[in-house]
């Protein structure tokens, strides 16, 4: 008989997925380095999420990986330098969940700007009637800067576009399929110019508290942020005096520094509104990003190149 490749889930995925993946691997769910045991030198490929990665000592623990498929397209928790070493392929389900950010982008931008959630709290407190209705800010003519101008900032600006703003981006380098938007090569100076700055930077040491400030002192006290990027992008300490004092009008945030904790002096804020890192979560989404998951260990497995390769 012959034996089921050995794969260790770091996070735990949908039993419709635990049921695909494990039909020609055999699955283990992770819950300490030292429950592993002599499994440790079984496990030839690691399931994992963008949030998660795969923490240095535990793949320090495993002899034998081969392969980290990634469910989600953030990979800045794994440390590349050792997957080259060790020659370990690395795949994530990216170009899966564009959509689906970018929306969750738009939605954040429509929600701080026009503050619907405000408002709902306003309405829930049986305040209308009895306070003057806030008013809110209109979307049309604003000036949107989208931090990070790969497939989910320009999935952003697309859907942008239909609010009749005006868009420039900053990247790491310019785009040349995009020459009609601008190309800001200084965060600081897109700061200045806009009213809205999303960002859609790739996480890790290079983006680490890109967004300090002095950024959040240029984008001023008639901009707003919304991060769906990696929590990590923003100096929160920062941000949170910046909402507080007025530096910057709002926020919208999907992600945070030290996920699932969220500093508590963020709940009794009007002009912010806090998501719980789900941009990607949709059923349709989730759906795709699982069955990409299976999709490259059975082609890394079967001889066959890796179909989102990073690595």
């Amino acid at each position: 008989m012959t034996r089921k490749t050995d794969i260790l889930m770091i996070d735990p995925m949908s039993a419709e997925f635990n049921e695909q993946l494990g039909s020609p691997f055999h699955l283990h769910p992770f819950s300490t380095i030292e429950a592993l045991g002599a499994l440790a030198g079984r496990i030839e490929g690691v399931t994992t999420g963008g949030g998660s990665g795969l923490p240095r000592p535990i793949m320090d623990a495993l002899p034998n990986l081969k392969v980290i498929s990634v469910n989600g397209v953030g990979y800045d928790k794994v440390d590349l330098d050792e997957c080259r070493r060790r020659g370990i392929r690395l795949a994530t389900a990216q170009g899966v969940l564009t959509d689906d950010v970018a929306d969750m982008a738009i939605g954040l931008m429509l929600d701080t700007v026009r503050g619907i959630t405000a408002s709902d709290r306003f309405v829930r407190a049986g305040q209308w009637g009895k306070a003057p209705v806030p008013n809110s800010w209109t979307l049309k003519g604003k000036k949107l800067g989208i931090a990070g101008f790969g497939a989910i900032g320009k999935a952003v600006a697309k859907r942008a576009a239909a609010f009749d703003m005006t868009i420039a981006y900053f990247s790491s380098r310019e785009q040349p399929d995009t020459p009609h938007y601008p190309f800001y090569p200084e965060l600081r100076v897109l700061a200045e110019w806009a009213d809205v700055l999303v960002l859609c930077v790739a996480g890790g040491a290079r983006s680490y508290h890109m967004i300090d400030h002095a950024i959040l002192e240029a984008l001023g006290p008639s901009g707003f942020l919304i991060n769906v990027a990696r929590g990590t992008v923003v100096d929160e300490a920062a941000l949170l005096k910046a909402l507080q004092d007025g530096t910057i009008r709002g926020a919208g945030l999907d992600v945070f520094e030290q996920e699932p904790h969220v500093p508590e002096a963020f709940y009794g804020l009007d002009n912010v509104v806090l998501q719980a890192h789900r941009a990607s979560s949709t059923v349709e989404t989730r759906h795709a990003m699982g069955r990409l998951v299976f999709d490259n260990l059975a082609a890394f497995f079967q001889g066959e190149p890796l179909l989102t390769p990073v690595l």
